[in-house]
């Protein structure tokens, strides 16, 4: 039969809800050992513990930087109790066993939240904390190891079952939460210090992540899924409706993607499976929601729309018009919101204290992970030019940049059709660029009537390699055009375009999206 635990470390930066647990450690008559800010706290609470010093019968050193790294303390947690020779050794050294640790680290994370001064944050990583972790959760089979107050519930209940002692499962379930928290710490570090290095691929990559929420399945129903963040929740607040599933996830962030690349307060994306079905930056807020829906009403049906502005009482109740499985919005107002809670199933997220900074992509598939920052580059200028002989004028420039931003957004190949800043058809993920203007056309035609004087813009997300798609795009409205530079075509599709009395505008930078 297991023995009962007879000493405990307790050390903790975290010292909520510690009361229980000395309650329970007295009535079992359990010895603590402790430390510092720990140890002040256990005899507030009027609970005895020895200090660390006096039991390794050595000070602490170099302004708290040595405390717990002492050989009596690791030869207690890491001895084996069935090793005769382990007992032989500590009874020599007049060493006692360790059986409980309870340890929590100093706050490294909260602390870069609040503060970049690399001396305070350096004084923040945790040594002595992650070392009587790890020895205690390698030694699983004798000593039980708490990392969190989330295990001091059901720790009080298998040491009561056990009668002052904990199973063997339980231990073994505790390690390894240890070993993911010390994995998950260290990650934290290492991340922050290849930021301040310009590391951006180091030779080992570690991510970390805390578990949001288990979701109810993946993209199909046989696919198991779940939900991390970086922080200890996301930065997108649910106020109502239905659970979010895998697919809705990704349709959000597809959607504010979108969102966070348009003048500040300005548009309404809508989404439908990952690509915008709609976008318009109106700086009339209802309009442009109405034009984005317009664009394509048929997809929209059923979509996610983000509004990159807050939503009033008018604009719910236009909202409120089209089934939607999700609205974004940069807050809801108290008129807004009783409206759109009337349908309970309508999802609704406030994305306002949402960031769009330091961003990575990442992609694994067959135990490999593909790495890149965000397409998130500030379009200038610099970063275009004007080969046709037509010239833009500022408001067509302008409009083209529009277009052009929207189009990094949708799935290769991508084409979009924009007027006055509202997208009127969007082909996407297509594996011929023709075949995507034809679509975006479609579109086009199938929902909006075009004149002669409108002013039809036409955005690609890499060149064309052939003057078919610009050929295309032009019989039917297109005026003028903007598309990456690079194909050994290039100047037979600057030709093509002059030739047409088309403006056309190169970008120095290709934008796929696969």
């Amino acid at each position: 039969m297991r023995n009962r635990i007879k000493n405990a470390i307790i050390s903790l930066s975290d010292k909520s809800n510690i009361k229980p647990i000395l309650q329970a450690l007295k009535k079992y008559d359990i010895k603590i050992i402790s430390s510092g800010g720990t140890s002040k706290e256990i005899k507030r609470l009027g609970y005895k513990c020895m200090e660390v010093s006096e039991y390794t019968k050595s000070d602490e050193i170099l302004d708290g930087r040595v405390k717990t790294l002492h050989t009596k303390l690791y030869a207690g947690i890491l001895s084996k109790r069935n090793s005769n020779k382990h007992k032989k050794e500590l009874r020599k050294n007049a060493f006692e066993e360790i059986d409980l640790v309870i340890v929590n680290f100093y706050p490294f994370e909260e602390t870069l939240k609040v503060t970049r001064d690399h001396k305070i944050l350096i004084e923040n990583i945790d040594i002595g904390g992650p070392a009587l972790v790890r020895a205690s959760a390698k030694n699983y089979h004798d000593t039980t190891i708490l990392t969190s107050p989330k295990q001091y519930n059901e720790f009080l209940i298998n040491l009561k079952k056990n009668k002052g002692s904990t199973s063997l499962e339980f231990r073994k379930k505790l390690s390894g939460e240890a070993f993911n928290l010390t994995a998950y710490y260290d990650s934290v570090i290492s991340e922050y210090l290849n930021i301040t290095n310009n590391n951006h691929f180091p030779q080992k990559k570690t991510i970390h992540g805390n578990l949001i929420e288990v979701l109810r399945y993946g993209e199909n129903p046989h696919q198991q899924s779940a939900i991390y963040s970086k922080n200890n929740s996301l930065d997108i607040i649910q106020l109502s409706g239905k659970k979010l599933s895998y697919n809705n996830y990704n349709d959000i962030y597809a959607a504010l993607n979108i969102s966070k690349t348009l003048p500040k307060n300005i548009g309404t994306v809508i989404v439908k499976h990952a690509n915008p079905c709609g976008v318009s930056i109106n700086k009339n807020k209802l309009n442009s929601y109405l034009e984005a829906l317009a664009c394509d009403p048929i997809s929209a049906f059923g979509g996610i729309v983000s509004c990159n502005f807050k939503v009033t009482k008018k604009i719910a109740q236009q909202l409120s018009k089209t089934f939607l499985e999700v609205i974004i919005a940069v807050g809801f107002d108290k008129d807004s919101l009783g409206i759109l809670k009337k349908k309970k199933n309508l999802r609704l997220i406030d994305a306002s204290k949402l960031t769009y900074k330091n961003l990575n992509n990442i992609n694994s598939n067959f135990n490999s992970l593909l790495v890149q920052n965000v397409d998130n580059k500030i379009f200038t200028s610099d970063n275009f030019k004007v080969v046709s002989k037509m010239k833009p004028t500022k408001k067509i420039f302008n409009d083209l940049l529009f277009a052009f931003n929207v189009c990094r957004n949708v799935k290769s190949n991508a084409i979009v059709i924009t007027k006055n800043t509202s997208t009127i058809g969007i082909g996407s993920g297509q594996t011929s660029r023709l075949d995507s203007c034809r679509i975006a056309i479609d579109k086009m035609k199938k929902f909006h009537k075009i004149n002669i004087n409108d002013n039809i813009l036409g955005a690609s997300d890499a060149f064309f390699p052939f003057v078919d798609g610009i050929e295309t795009l032009v019989q039917n409205g297109v005026s003028a055009i903007i598309q990456p530079s690079g194909s050994i075509r290039d100047k037979e599709i600057i030709k093509f375009a002059d030739s047409l009395g088309v403006i056309l505008v190169f970008s120095k930078t290709r934008h796929f999206k696969h």
